[in-house]
């Protein structure tokens, strides 16, 4: 914070107009009137902010109010939840204690206070350890009162909305948290509206030519979805007429992440992302108990008028998903001809669905819910009883759980357990009792005997068998899962476990030396990079166990370090770690900005150093290999070197959350040889000539270098991936379309370079 500055009269205008607007919100809504509460909080906070600026220069208690203004408007929460907000920053910033607050406003805001002020600075903070540890607090904090982290998740959606006045590494540091946990945690506690804005603004940040790209296409096609809205309505209005029910119909339009992970995903353009635009049916049922046969009448109603797709059905009516939501999802051959998801709620079920199902939860009834929230909330405090040592070990178990889609399965006695996507026998075994997991043998899924490995599908029935003889065993911890089986397992395997992480790093020094290489952290970096595991602790482990094959590196990464020399000239431009707004690479920059940023920025050359010989080295990631014209980043790590990865790449994302204060934004400048390798994926009709017709396109037609082809043929069906050395994206994608137009040709799209090629 800067130091205080009075308020002008047009600024204070301007803070009342906002609290105003603020009690009008909670005045309007369904809570008690606590009125004076609000006045006397917002009072005391603006007395502690008085003179503080944020960056942007506005009143620093602006913040507050807005994050005050989402929790009274977008979540629903009254007077306590709304005082905590606006009291938020006051402990940590001002000389107020938490006992101060108490005094004044009571026990239940000080505890909320309280807590929000044990998990400030966002979830993570400077260390890697000290974040996963901020985590920790906050899941306890969450299990305690989950007005908390709902708070919190107002808080960042206000940061996220004014982030623009923020340095690019700091941009890109918040960006990646939020994608990171906050929205995954957002989706999992039921509050989409929120989730799909987190997520369109960290992409706005990350990626801002595709997001305004997207943007305008979205603009630009909106009459087209509003006539073909307009055509499929009123039909089904006038059907739900004559069955005499009342309901809201709604157009719903996918969000810009949402369309760009699909094209990432699929590798198609905006025009074949047919799935933009989603009808939904809200209607009025005031008996609870007549809402599923509501559904399923207007579900007659729809599918009388078009055509469903049976494989398309979602009954989230009779099994809601874990967060709370219930619809019923079904998809229908519009009058374009083109298929169009239909969604299905009661206004009971929309509200939960856009303001969280945590925001109603134990607060309008007082009572105790049984629900899946209730259970995972459970699950979480059952984590944190014995947390295990790594942090951020910690921090990715849990975070698969977030992530996860969910299943449904059965017991014998036919009660539903929600699991992750991708669950095991064993998984089920560790959740339903943890000495269940340690006895377990395997199951019997719909009366047929399965091993402990097992994935489990949506709709079996699953009875665990167990045996007193059974011993748990290490390598468990490579089938299971969920957090909670792996931290028993971890537990159990303790000294075990960290034996092995031992072994491996004698084993690696070993062959390091035997080959003449440096165990530098650089080479060590590498080398987890190439395996694809987390981090290092979980790669010395599978070293130290001999899951993993030293020797197969002589064959990859160390076959031939003369042959490394795949990229000769070009240059990169790295944003400070301390930066301002003068390195933000995410605009255009001016001619005599742009001389001055290449000036500070990296040259880098075939041994990766500025022309001088004394710059910081970096290197290209190879587990996304960047080429010119991806959105990248640059990441420090401990030996000073900077590595460079895609924006998108799961591993820089996890850098983005864990490492804030060591990335920085990075651009390319100029490039100068026809040396990045980029690997392209055609599948297609099996036919004689056509892999002539394919190399002939790149060779002959394009100019453009093979490296290495592979080609798989199955039942008729070919799958070639080739290797190709070009210039940048451009090119990349020049070639795909050209590759495209070739007369049985199905796909193509550019996918992870074999690491081979790299090393």
């Amino acid at each position: 914070m800067e130091e205080k500055v009075k308020n002008t009269p047009e600024e204070e205008a301007m803070i009342e107009a906002a609290y105003a607007k603020l009690k009008e919100t909670y005045l309007n809504s369904n809570h008690r009137k606590h009125i004076d509460i609000i006045n006397k909080a917002f009072r005391y906070a603006k007395h502690a902010h008085a003179g503080v600026r944020r960056r942007s220069g506005e009143p620093y208690i602006m913040h507050p109010i807005a994050v005050a203004q989402i929790v009274a408007e977008e979540l629903g929460l009254g007077s306590t939840s709304i005082c905590s907000a606006l009291l938020h920053d006051v402990v940590e910033d001002t000389d107020t204690s938490v006992e101060d607050i108490k005094n004044l406003f009571g026990d239940k805001i000080s505890i909320i206070v309280d807590g929000l002020t044990k998990i400030s600075g966002g979830v993570f903070g400077t260390q890697a350890s000290a974040q996963a540890e901020n985590f920790r607090k906050l899941l306890l904090t969450m299990s305690e009162d989950i007005r908390v982290v709902l708070i919190k998740m107002a808080d960042r959606l206000h940061n996220m909305r004014t982030l623009g006045s923020m340095p690019p590494h700091k941009q890109l540091k918040i960006a990646g948290e939020t994608q990171y946990i906050y929205a995954p945690l957002a989706n999992r506690l039921g509050l989409y509206a929120i989730k799909t804005e987190l997520e369109d603004l960290s992409f706005k940040y990350e990626h801002p030519d595709k997001y305004v790209e997207l943007s305008k296409k979205l603009e630009a096609t909106s009459n087209e979805r509003d006539k073909l809205f307009a055509d499929i309505k009123q039909p089904i209005r006038e059907k739900l007429a004559e069955l005499g029910i009342s309901a809201e119909i709604q157009s719903r339009i996918k969000s810009v992440y949402s369309i760009w992970k699909k094209m990432e995903k699929k590798a198609i353009p905006f025009e074949e992302v047919y799935d933009i635009l989603a009808i939904r049916i809200v209607f009025d049922c005031p008996d609870l108990k007549e809402e599923k046969q509501h559904c399923w009448a207007i579900y007659s109603a729809v599918t009388d008028l078009y055509k469903p797709r049976p494989d398309r059905i979602r009954d989230w009516v009779n099994t809601p998903k874990a967060n709370g939501y219930e619809a019923l999802h079904l998809t229908v051959m519009g009058p374009d001809n083109k298929w169009i998801e239909v969604q299905i709620r009661s206004r009971r079920m929309d509200d939960i669905a856009e303001k969280g199902f945590a925001a109603h939860w134990k607060y309008k009834t007082g009572e105790q819910d049984d629900s899946e929230l209730e259970k995972w909330l459970q699950t979480i405090k059952e984590q944190l009883e014995n947390p295990d040592s790594n942090a951020i070990d910690f921090l990715d178990t849990f975070k698969m759980n977030l992530f996860a889609s969910e299943i449904f399965v059965y017991t014998p006695k036919g009660d539903i357990k929600t699991m992750p996507q991708g669950s095991t026998v064993l998984d089920l075994a560790f959740d339903l009792h943890t000495e269940l997991g340690m006895q377990c043998i395997g199951a019997k899924v719909s009366h047929k005997l399965v091993p402990i490995t097992y994935k489990l599908q949506s709709g079996d029935q699953v009875e665990i068998l167990t045996s007193k003889r059974q011993q748990p065993k290490s390598d468990w911890i490579e089938i299971v899962q969920t957090a909670k089986a792996r931290n028993c397992i971890r537990q159990m395997f303790r000294k075990e476990y960290h034996t092995l992480i031992a072994m491996g790093v004698k084993k690696l020094q070993e062959f390091l030396k035997k080959y003449n290489i440096s165990d530098d952290h650089d080479t060590v970096n590498r080398i987890i990079e190439h395996y694809g595991e987390p981090n290092k602790d979980e790669m010395m482990y599978k070293i130290g166990k001999g899951s993993l094959d030293l020797q197969e590196l002589t064959k990859t990464m160390f076959k031939d370090k003369k042959s490394s020399r795949w990229v000769k000239i070009w240059d990169l431009t790295f944003g400070k770690l301390t930066g301002n707004n003068n390195n933000n690479l995410l605009n255009n920059p001016s001619k005599e900005e742009t001389k001055k940023t290449t000036k500070n920025g990296l040259k880098v050359t075939e041994n990766n150093k500025n022309e001088d010989g004394n710059g910081p080295k970096y290197r290209i990631a190879e587990c996304c290999c960047p080429i010119p014209g991806d959105d990248i980043l640059g990441f420090l790590d401990e030996s000073g070197v900077y590595i460079v990865h895609k924006r998108q790449c799961p591993v820089a994302l996890k850098l983005k959350s864990n490492y804030g204060s060591q990335i920085v934004s990075a651009s390319w400048e100029t490039h100068r040889v026809l040396s990045f390798p980029a690997t392209i994926q055609v599948k297609g009709m099996d036919r004689i000539g056509i892999l002539g017709e394919i190399i002939d396109v790149i060779s002959s037609m394009l100019k453009i270098n093979i490296s290495r082809l592979t080609l798989d043929t199955d039942d008729g069906l070919f799958t070639a991936n080739i290797t190709v050395y070009i210039r940048d994206v451009e090119d990349v994608n020049n070639l795909c379309m050209n590759i495209l137009k070739i007369k049985d040709i199905n796909a193509v799209e550019r996918v992870a370079t074999d690491k081979a090629v790299l090393k």
